[in-house]
């Protein structure tokens, strides 16, 4: 594990206190290890919504209901495996 140091001004130290107490983080190592793992996954999903948006229209063929059902439940189980 890679140790990283940073500084904090007094303002944002005292929140992540109160808010270590509020939802029972034991670590100050704890809660930021879990904020940086939300904001990576927000990232993704960030990143993913942009992909979809640019193949609006991509496709030049006509498409049935049936192939958009097929599509749908495709996003949703790769949106489930990737963000679980």
């Amino acid at each position: 594990m890679e140790t990283i140091s940073i500084k904090l001004d007094e303002n944002i130290a005292r929140d992540i206190d109160e808010a270590m107490k509020k939802h029972r983080y034991t670590t100050k190592t704890e809660f930021i290890r879990e904020a940086i793992r939300k904001q990576l996954s927000d990232l993704d999903k960030e990143d993913l919504k942009k992909y979809v948006a640019s193949l609006r229209g991509f496709s030049k063929r006509k498409t049935t209901d049936e192939d958009l059902h097929r599509i749908r439940e495709k996003l949703a189980d790769e949106y489930e495996k990737r963000f679980k």
